[in-house]
């Protein structure tokens, strides 16, 4: 297919853009590692400069309250991760500068299933420090030995001048940092020169990303374009376009992909594209966070009850991987102390506006599909008692919308968690994210058997104890869907992202957390000194600990700490 139908001038100032990264592409097979590391650390210092005019502009287009602490996520999820990966990826370019793999001085162990695991959180002592008792690794598949692991990361960078022509990025709208996570992966690991096309909700960023990314564009390796579908369209079918990267959901990708209509359906099963390019992804679904039952007490349970609300209801609920699904133990004691918690944890969470285009239409979907739905302050809604053997669109249908659900199973302990896991894997749409939440004592019952079921998970991330958006924010994590969806069902998409290790064919992250904050989990014997997360959106000092976060992600050093505990410790 040739190029979509655009207005004249505006096909003019697509060709132009799109011509001038393919005169860059030879500059940039020209900039040997040091010089791309140099690239990195000038993106990370623009970063830093532009970190307060970022953080205004998102809060304007989310139309968040001046003063309110949901402003914190605002620097959590904008330039702190664009600092942290730029920061990481520029440790990989230097590493193999002086010969070494990018995984030297990482540490590796074996997983279930014959798997490497490479510890990628807490690398050093700041993580050590700020993320105690936190945990992340990379999962690689099976069969594949750490010798290799540590012998192919590093990916396109091993080869610079072998560039592999002009990427096209369409950037998310909802999570500010993700359109140039996305450039920062396709130039370093990919070595794609690209195109940023923004999603026109975040058109107000223009600006602020030109001067993140100025560095790049100077050198001809990245332009940033604006505009609506149209523009999107002809860019992705353009001839001198070699590659599509996009965030969003399963039913545009599909649109991208392969129309729209009964024609687009009909080209989808006959397996029939519009589009002639690779196509990679980040998308979302229907992620769940399954609890364990155990003996909690009042604490623990108010506490996860504001863990799932956040999973759920960080950044209003448009997330590609907010927990939409809650499993429960049908037989817990506590279900209904929980349930109960739950439903005050929804009710009183900060209020907000639905800015996300199309969230009361989907909210009202959900109420619509289930007649028992609660309408809950804030324009949450909760829905109860999804029966297993028809569950609805609530397991299939990804909401994008401050709505969640609960499925109750059957069974003791062993039988409540084999049973989650299968309803995860086989009726809940996409594998991008999932959640376990257990107490100390029932991750010591189920022991091998605990890792095992994370193994049999089929999502690219996995969470015990902690929200997957922690595998999001962690540079050297792998961010995507688990692998092996193609493009007829792509469910929460193909590739991987983040990975700044660039390790080659990770499988998926396992992230851990403590199930207490402190100093209840000093009380407990559990030697994390870790409070609330800032992450959470009940936090009380969410906006001043992002700041401080993003101010340290800046300029690391000792003297900022002590104010960073401060701030998170009244939260």
């Amino acid at each position: 297919m040739t190029h979509a139908v655009l207005a004249p001038d505006r096909a003019r100032i697509v060709d132009r853009a799109v011509d001038d990264l393919v005169r860059g592409e030879a500059r940039w097979a020209v900039c040997g590692l040091a010089k791309r590391r140099e690239l990195l650390e000038q993106v990370h210092a623009a970063t830093a400069a532009q970190a307060e005019p970022w953080v205004r502009a998102a809060c304007a287009y989310k139309r968040l309250p001046e003063g309110s602490e949901l402003v914190g996520e605002e620097w959590m999820s904008g330039p702190y991760p664009v600092l942290m990966s730029a920061a990481a990826l520029a440790a990989t370019v230097h590493a193999l500068e002086a010969g070494r793999s990018p995984v030297d001085g990482f540490t590796a162990r074996r997983a279930p299933g014959g798997r490497v695991a490479v510890r990628v959180l807490p690398h050093g002592v700041y993580d050590r420090l700020l993320l105690s008792g936190f945990t992340a690794e990379v999962w690689l598949p099976p069969g594949v030995d750490e010798e290799t692991v540590r012998a192919s990361a590093g990916l396109a960078l091993r080869r610079p001048a072998d560039t592999a022509g002009v990427g096209v990025v369409l950037g998310a709208g909802n999570i500010t940092s993700i359109p140039i996570l996305d450039v920062l992966y396709e130039l370093y690991a990919n070595n794609r020169v690209v195109v940023l096309k923004l999603n026109p909700v975040t058109d107000g960023l223009r600006e602020v990303f030109e001067h993140v990314l100025a560095p790049l564009i100077d050198v001809g390796a990245v332009r940033v374009l604006t505009g609506g579908a149209d523009v999107g369209s002809y860019l992705v079918h353009h001839p001198k376009v070699d590659h599509v990267h996009m965030t969003g959901s399963a039913a545009t990708h599909d649109a991208i992909v392969f129309g729209t209509g009964p024609e687009g359906a009909a080209r989808k099963k006959a397996g029939t594209p519009l589009l002639h390019k690779p196509v990679t992804s980040e998308l979302g679904g229907v992620s769940p966070t399954i609890v364990l039952p155990g003996d909690w007490s009042e604490a623990d349970l108010r506490f996860q009850a504001e863990h799932i609300a956040t999973q759920r209801l960080h950044n209003g609920g448009y997330n590609c991987v907010a927990s939409q699904v809650v499993i429960l133990p049908a037989d817990w004691r506590l279900k209904g102390r929980f349930l109960a918690h739950l439903r005050a944890a929804l009710s009183d969470a900060p209020p907000r506006p639905a800015y996300y285009p199309g969230s009361d239409e989907r909210v009202a979907q959900a109420c619509a599909s289930y007649g028992d739905a609660e309408r809950i302050s804030g324009g949450r809604v909760l829905i109860r008692d999804l029966d297993p053997a028809d569950p609805g669109p609530a397991v299939s249908s990804e909401y994008f919308a401050p709505v969640l659900a609960v499925m109750e199973l059957p069974g003791d302990l062993g039988r409540f968690l084999d049973a989650a896991v299968r309803t995860a894997n086989e009726k809940l749409t996409g594998t991008l994210g999932a959640n376990l939440i257990a107490h100390p004592r029932t991750i010591a019952a189920l022991g091998p058997a605990l890792d095992a079921a994370i193994a049999e998970l089929r999502y690219g991330t996995t969470a015990l104890n902690a929200w997957t958006g922690v595998g999001y924010l962690t540079a050297t994590a792998t961010w995507g869907a688990y692998p092996g969806h193609t493009l007829d069902d792509v469910q929460s998409g193909i590739g991987v992202v983040h990975n700044a290790l660039l390790l080659d064919n990770p499988e998926r992250t396992v992230v851990r957390g403590p199930f207490r904050p402190a100093p209840r989990s000093l009380l407990h014997g559990k030697m994390t000194t870790s409070p609330k997360p800032p992450w959470f959106v009940t936090h009380r000092t969410a906006a001043t600990t992002g700041r401080r976060l993003t101010d340290f992600a800046a300029a690391p050093r000792w003297s900022a700490l002590p104010a960073i505990f401060a701030s998170a410790l009244r939260g």
